[in-house]
């Protein structure tokens, strides 16, 4: 299974939705709080093509985008063949 990369910050309903999705699938998560590690927000900016907004979520090297694009990504039947990918 590829390594999930998510950048979140405190007390964000979309991330905590986001991560609870990614562990009923079993992924590995590697979180990234933004507001806690010193770059990490303008890290993610720059990877997110310019995306200000958390969660922002990378399965391997390809950017999903926030939690709705992830939670579309599963209703579309294609979040589980890109986790195994």
């Amino acid at each position: 299974m590829k390594p999930v990369t998510i950048y979140t910050q405190p007390l964000c309903g979309f991330c905590t939705a986001a991560l609870r999705l990614l562990s009923q699938k079993g992924a590995p998560v590697t979180e990234i709080d933004v507001a806690a590690t010193p770059g990490a927000r303008g890290e993610m900016v720059q990877k997110a093509g310019g995306a200000r907004t958390t969660p922002q979520i990378f399965v391997g090297d390809t950017h999903v985008g926030g939690c709705d694009d992830l939670y579309a990504l599963d209703r579309a039947g294609k979040l589980d063949p890109l986790l195994a990918a």
